[in-house]
């Protein structure tokens, strides 16, 4: 597949970016090198844009694959990386530093993207379950988040990082953030499939001259067991997605991706053995009217990644969690 085969979004920062990319969250079934050799065979397969985070713990693995890609003839400009500030990292005295070790592990001297991860400094143990809360933890409060998106700013001044954008945010907190943001985010990242399309955040967010990327594009198979409830419904097994599938002689993920970039989105699937063919289906022929209509009408507001685990208090219910708005203070 040739160079420059992928289409581009452009940021209101006058900078291109890949419109589908590998996402890296390998979860706890995919071990941090066999992301590593992804991200090395989808650069071979036409790749240009990874999206990375420091939470994932395989930034230094695939900092020895990009290091591998660039030595292969690959300029640095040519790819688009992302990471991400991770939520017990919101102090003011420990955003830069942050992103210094995410360049170190990736090692890159830049990063095109860095992205709040969640808008709440509330974090948790690995592999906890849903009952888990911090007795730390805290809502979302714009004063402290703004602390936080002053140092992202600052990181832009230093060259360390060419864009800066927020992640799992909603319409009253983005609204918050582009009235107060001296640099306003190129990008807010969110979950995006057929079956959570997110209609009205997603239109805000366009409508405000940021690029919606989307994470699950393909749904969640390998999220973690406390984000699993009965009523989770897998998109790539949709009787529509299915018959769409069939008639184009491609596989249900590759609608799903199709889907997602021509609707407007950037979506960043994860896989170690499907990246060539997820990106091949974006170069092939177009989903019809018909059929992205046909795909509109699945959208059944099913949330995979719930973040209930982010909770400041027993007895808060996950939904809640995202229909907070405005500045919000502790109870």
């Amino acid at each position: 597949m040739g160079d420059g085969a992928v289409p581009q979004r452009r940021l209101y920062t006058g900078t291109t970016m890949p419109a589908v990319g590998l996402g890296t969250f390998g979860s706890d079934h995919v071990s941090p090198l066999q992301v590593a050799e992804a991200v090395k065979g989808a650069a071979a397969a036409g790749y240009r844009h990874f999206d990375c985070a420091s939470v994932y713990g395989n930034e230094a693995e695939i900092g020895g694959a990009l290091e591998s890609i660039l030595n292969g003839g690959l300029k640095r400009e040519e790819i688009w990386v992302t990471s991400k500030l991770w939520n017990d990292k919101h102090s003011e005295d420990d955003v830069i530093a942050s992103c210094r070790k995410s360049l170190a592990d990736l090692r890159l001297e830049y990063l095109d993207l860095y992205l709040v991860h969640w808008p709440f400094p509330n974090f948790h143990p690995p592999n906890c379950d849903v009952t888990s809360r911090s007795p730390d933890a805290k809502p979302y409060i714009h004063e402290s988040y703004m602390k936080t998106w002053r140092k992202m700013e600052e990181l832009v001044d230093l060259g360390l990082v060419r864009n800066i954008g927020t992640s799992n945010m909603t319409i009253p907190k983005l609204k918050l953030v582009l009235r107060d943001a001296r640099i306003k985010p190129a990008v807010n990242e969110m979950e995006l499939h057929p079956h959570f399309q997110q209609p009205e955040l997603f239109r805000f967010v366009v409508e405000n001259g940021m690029q919606p990327v989307g994470y699950c594009p393909l749904g969640s198979p390998g999220r973690p067991e406390r984000d699993r409830t009965a009523d989770d419904t897998a998109p790539t097994e949709d009787p529509v997605i299915l018959e769409i599938a069939k008639w184009h002689g491609v596989n249900p993920a590759a609608v799903c991706i199709k889907w997602a970039v021509q609707r407007g989105q950037t979506p960043i699937p994860f896989s170690v053995n499907h990246y060539r063919e997820n990106l091949e289906c974006v170069l092939a022929d177009p989903l019809t009217d018909e059929e992205m209509q046909a795909i509109a009408g699945l959208d059944r507001n099913c949330r995979l990644i719930k973040g209930q685990v982010f909770l400041w208090k027993d007895g808060q219910t996950w939904e809640a969690l995202w229909d907070m708005s405005g500045e919000i203070t502790p109870p």
